[in-house]
């Protein structure tokens, strides 16, 4: 990123709250790579002002981040309507200290990820500022342009929308990781009893090959469906494939890898010890970055006006 060195206020402040700056966009929008275009130009801008002249600089860049999410996602949402397949989001590294922050877990998770998908972009802006970084109505009108009660209609609305269609799961722990170590052991030894034991009866199996990859175009449903797609996939794996645990978007994650280069990776869903949702991303795209570890922050610590 372009920072200009002879002005060390604008990068000191840009850099303290980058964390914050990024999971916004990334919220607003499904993808790190486009989270990172939104930030670099929210910089661009930043830099062309007088440090000096902004009384708050965490509220400034917060307002300039959302009005540029809020541009590329408006440009973007005809692509993603054209998408070959099912469209799932980007999927980001997460550390394991994600989990221990519930809100902010669950806005990451793929499941709320794809409800958010469903509202438009200034229902996004909106419910994202409010209810996962808890701003203001009166602070997110500056930062979309609208006014404070038009604010608060929107994000009533929108959250009875994603209250109603988001799906219940338990964070990454310990009891999470071992469900999955479980699943991937009875997929591997083609033990189907033992791998319908561990998913939920309405388990819902999502896959994103982004029409460059074999991927199944449209979700597989129920238990037996979904444990006979698994079984049929780990089989057709080569047998150089090596598995390795993790996380991605605070839930746990696998990834396959062969020949030493990812190949795709599934995150799990999982409420009360079983499996309620799994999601395969193999479009080469979203894979790009998947090795990188993304610190996110809710800024849940500090006002929006320090």
């Amino acid at each position: 990123m372009g920072i200009r060195g002879e002005e060390p206020g604008v990068e000191d402040a840009f850099t303290e709250h980058r964390p914050l700056l990024f999971t916004i966009a990334y919220e607003m929008l499904g993808s790190a790579a486009d989270a990172e275009d939104v930030l670099q130009e929210s910089y661009l801008r930043w830099s062309a002002v007088d440090p000096a002249a902004v009384e708050h600089p965490r509220a400034y860049l917060v307002r300039v981040v959302t009005r540029q999410a809020l541009n590329h996602l408006r440009a973007v949402r005809a692509r993603r309507e054209e998408y070959v397949g099912t469209w799932l989001p980007e999927p980001i590294r997460t550390a394991p200290e994600v989990s221990e922050d519930a809100i902010l877990a669950e806005s990451v998770s793929m499941a709320v990820m794809l409800v958010l998908e469903t509202l438009n972009p200034t229902e996004r802006a909106v419910f994202v500022l409010h209810d996962v970084f808890g701003y203001t109505h009166g602070e997110i009108a500056l930062s979309v342009g609208k006014t404070e009660v038009t604010v608060r209609q929107i994000a009533h609305r929108a959250r009875r929308h994603v209250h109603a269609r988001r799906r219940r799961f338990d964070p990454d722990c310990d009891a999470s990781r071992e469900v999955v170590r479980r699943f991937l052991l009875a997929a591997a030894t083609g033990e189907i009893q033992a791998l319908m034991d561990l998913l939920a009866p309405d388990v819902v199996q999502i896959s994103d090959g982004g029409g460059k990859v074999v991927a199944a175009r449209r979700p597989i449903t129920g238990r037996d469906d979904v444990a006979r797609f698994v079984i049929t996939v780990i089989r057709n794996s080569a047998a150089t494939t090596h598995v390795e645990h993790t996380t991605y978007n605070g839930m746990p994650a696998a990834r396959f890898l062969t020949g030493g280069e990812l190949d795709w990776l599934v995150a799990f869903e999982i409420h009360d010890g079983r499996i309620t949702g799994l999601y395969g991303i193999r479009n080469p795209d979203k894979l790009h970055g998947a090795d990188t570890v993304h610190p996110l922050d809710r800024g849940a610590s500090q006002p929006w006006k320090p």
